[in-house]
C-alpha cells in the first residue's frame, strides 16, 4: 500500500529545463510545487577542475542507467524491436536539471514557416508536394504568438547572439541579452567563404554567456572561459545556462518549491477526466509513495513523457494502421548526416578551444527560405561551423582512403589533428505516419514496466536532404581553402549505434484539433484539463534547429496557462 502525502498545487514529473521554468514562475505567484527528479542532486561545485573526457563523454556520467532503463527500437514494423545496450545515436540525461545541464547551449527560434508548415507549403507548392505518408500539421500557435515566450526564455539564459537577421527569420520584440560570441580565426574564414557566395552567416544564438550577466529573476553568471567542456559536460563556471544555475534557485528561494530526487514516477493518478496525483518509488528505499496534487504537469524527456501517458492510459494511443489516436504520433528526429570535412595543408587551427555554442551558421537552405519546386525534400537545415572543443580521446580525423591503422595511419593522424574543420547541416526531420512510439510488449525496465519502443527510419525526404545540405557544405569549404574535402554521397539507414544529436520530438504533439493532437497551445491535455505535457514532446515536427530554444518558449506558455487555468478551470485558450 503506498503511502499517501499531503496535497500539493502542482507536482511535476521531472526537474530540467521546463519542470525549472514552470517551478519559477509558479512558486512567484504563490503556488506550492512539488518537483520529483529520478536522478540525484546536481550543482555547479560539482564540476569544479573536473575536465574529465572519460568519465564524462565515454563513461556517460551524467546519463541515465540502461541497465535499469532504456528504450527499444526498430527499423520498421516488420522487424522486432531491441534494446538499446549502450549509449550511440542520442544521450538521456539523468538527475537534476536533466538533458539542460549537459547540453551545448545552442539556443535557436524556429522559423514562422514551421508552425504553420503544411498550410504554408500548401500554399506554395501544393498538395501534391506532401509525400502521402508525411503527417506534417500545423502546430495550433504561430510564431508570433509565441515570440514573447522566446524573448523570455533568451533573457533568462541570457543568450549571447548577433542582430543580423537572416532569411525567413520572425521578427524579434528585443535584441539578445548579450553580443555574440568571439570570432576564431576559423569562424572567420567560414565568415568570408560563405559571403563570397553570396550567403548569409550570423553567429551562433549561445547560452555560453559572451560577458557577465544578471537576467531579470537577478541571476548573475559569469562569462564563458572557452574550456571546451561543454556537451557532456556540466560547466564549472555556470557560464552556461542550465537549469540549476538560472530557474531552479529561483523556485527554491520563494519556499514554494519542494525538489524530491530518487523519486521514479511510475504512473500519473486520476479519476474520470481528472488526474488526482502521482504514484513514485523512492528508489533510496523502494517505497512507493502517492503524492496528491491539483494539478500536473509533465516536465520530464520526450520518451518518458510518453510512456508515462501510454502507460497510466491517458490519451488516445496513436495506430499507424488508421493514422488514428495522438499519443506517440508524430515521432520525429534530426537529419544531421549533411557533412563535409576539409583538410588544410597550410593552416592550423587550435580546435582544442572553444564552447558548446562558439559556431557561425546561416540559414539559407533552411526553412523555406529557398525554391522547393524542383526538389526532393520539402523544409531544410542550417549550415554551421562550430568549434566546440575537439577532445583528445574523440578525435582523430583523417582523409577518406587512409588506412586504419599501420605507418600511414599515424602519419596522417598527426598531420591533420589540427588541420582540419568541419562544416555540416543540421537538417530538419518530417514526421511520417510510419514513425511513431508505442509501448514494447516484451521489454520491461526493473521496476516491471514496458520500455518505450521507436519505429524510425530515414526515407527519401531525408536522404535528399542530407545530400542536398553536404554539397553546400562542401561549396562553402572550398572557398575556405580546403586541400582534400570529404563529403557525404549517400545516406543509409538510420544507425541507433552512431551518435547524432539528442534531438528527439513528437509524441505528445500540439495542435488546434483534438483528433490530431494531444494538447492544446497552452500544452494542456484535451483530454484531461487539469494535466499538462511541456517538451520537445510537443512538436509536431522537428526543425533545422537545435530545439532547446524552443521548448524553453512552450514552458513559459505552459507555465501562462497553468496559471489561467488555475484561476477559470476548464480548456485555457
Amino acid at each position: 500500500m503506498a503511502r499517501k502525502l499531503p496535497k500539493a498545487d502542482v507536482v511535476l514529473v521531472g526537474v530540467g529545463w521546463t519542470g525549472g521554468i514552470i517551478a519559477s514562475e509558479l512558486t512567484k505567484k504563490g503556488l506550492k510545487v512539488v518537483g520529483l527528479e529520478r536522478g540525484k542532486e546536481r550543482k555547479t561545485e560539482d564540476y569544479f577542475m573536473v575536465h574529465d573526457e572519460l568519465r564524462y563523454a565515454l563513461r556517460y556520467d551524467l546519463f541515465q542507467d540502461l541497465s535499469k532503463e532504456t528504450i527499444t527500437f526498430r527499423g520498421n514494423e516488420r522487424i522486432r524491436a531491441l534494446p538499446m545496450r549502450q549509449y550511440g545515436s542520442f544521450l538521456l540525461g539523468d538527475g537534476l536539471g536533466g538533458s539542460g545541464v549537459h547540453w551545448n547551449g545552442q539556443t535557436y527560434r524556429f522559423l514562422p514557416y514551421d508552425f504553420e508548415i503544411r498550410s504554408k507549403t500548401i500554399e506554395k507548392y501544393g498538395q501534391n508536394k506532401i509525400p502521402a505518408e508525411m503527417s506534417i500539421q500545423d502546430w495550433g500557435i504561430t510564431y508570433d504568438q509565441l515570440e514573447p515566450y522566446y524573448d523570455k526564455f533568451e533573457k533568462t539564459c541570457g543568450i549571447s547572439g548577433e542582430e543580423n537577421p537572416h532569411p525567413g527569420a520572425g521578427k524579434r520584440s528585443d535584441k539578445f541579452p548579450t553580443p555574440p560570441m568571439k570570432k576564431s580565426p576559423a569562424i572567420k574564414m567560414f565568415e568570408t567563404a560563405a559571403k563570397n557566395l553570396k550567403l548569409n552567416p550570423y553567429m551562433m544564438p549561445s547560452a555560453n554567456l559572451s560577458e557577465s550577466y544578471k537576467n531579470p529573476d537577478g541571476i548573475s553568471r559569469a562569462a564563458c572561459q572557452y574550456c571546451g567542456y561543454c556537451e557532456r559536460f556540466g560547466c564549472e563556471y555556470g557560464a552556461k545556462a542550465d537549469p540549476v544555475v538560472t530557474v531552479i534557485p529561483v523556485a527554491k528561494k520563494t519556499g514554494n518549491f519542494e525538489i524530491r530526487t530518487h523519486s521514479h514516477v511510475r504512473r500519473i493518478l486520476h479519476t474520470g477526466n481528472k488526474a488526482t496525483g502521482v504514484l513514485y518509488v523512492d528508489t533510496t528505499t523502494g517505497e512507493e509513495i502517492e503524492q496528491p496534487a491539483d494539478i500536473v504537469v509533465l516536465t520530464s524527456y520526450v520518451f518518458n513523457n510518453v510512456r508515462l501517458l501510454l502507460m497510466s492510459d491517458l490519451g488516445r494511443p496513436y495506430d499507424p494502421a488508421t493514422g488514428t489516436g495522438v499519443i506517440g504520433k508524430n515521432y520525429a528526429y534530426q537529419v544531421m548526416k549533411g557533412n563535409a570535412v576539409g583538410f588544410f595543408n597550410d593552416k592550423e587551427f587550435s580546435t582544442f578551444a572553444g564552447a558548446g555554442s562558439l559556431g557561425i551558421v546561416l540559414d539559407d537552405y533552411n526553412g523555406d527560405n529557398f525554391d522547393h519546386s524542383n526538389l526532393g525534400f520539402i523544409h531544410g537545415g542550417s549550415i554551421s561551423l562550430t568549434q566546440t572543443g575537439l577532445r583528445p580521446i574523440q578525435n582523430n580525423p583523417v582523409p577518406k582512403g587512409t588506412p586504419a591503422w599501420g605507418k600511414e595511419f599515424k602519419q596522417q593522424s598527426l598531420k591533420y589533428a589540427n588541420r582540419f574543420l568541419s562544416v555540416g547541416g543540421q537538417g530538419s526531420s518530417m514526421p511520417f505516419k510510419h514513425h511513431y512510439l508505442d509501448l514494447d510488449p516484451t521489454y520491461k525496465d526493473a521496476f516491471g514496466d514496458p520500455l518505450i519502443r521507436i519505429t524510425f527510419d530515414f526515407e527519401d525526404q531525408d536522404r535528399n536532404l542530407a545530400v542536398f545540405l553536404a554539397e553546400k557544405s562542401a561549396q562553402i569549404l572550398k572557398e575556405m581553402g580546403a586541400n582534400h574535402i570529404d563529403s557525404l554521397k549517400e545516406l543509409g539507414p538510420y544507425d541507433i549505434t552512431t551518435y547524432q544529436s539528442t534531438h528527439n520530438t513528437g509524441g505528445v504533439i500540439m495542435g488546434a484539433d483534438p483528433s490530431t493532437s494531444a494538447v492544446n497551445n497552452y500544452l494542456q491535455m484535451w483530454d484531461v484539463d487539469n494535466l499538462f505535457v511541456v517538451g520537445a514532446a510537443n512538436f509536431a515536427h522537428n526543425s533545422g534547429y537545435n530545439p532547446t530554444g524552443t521548448v524553453g518558449a512552450l514552458a513559459y506558455r505552459c507555465a501562462e496557462g497553468i496559471d489561467k487555468y488555475r484561476q477559470t478551470g476548464g480548456q485555457v485558450v
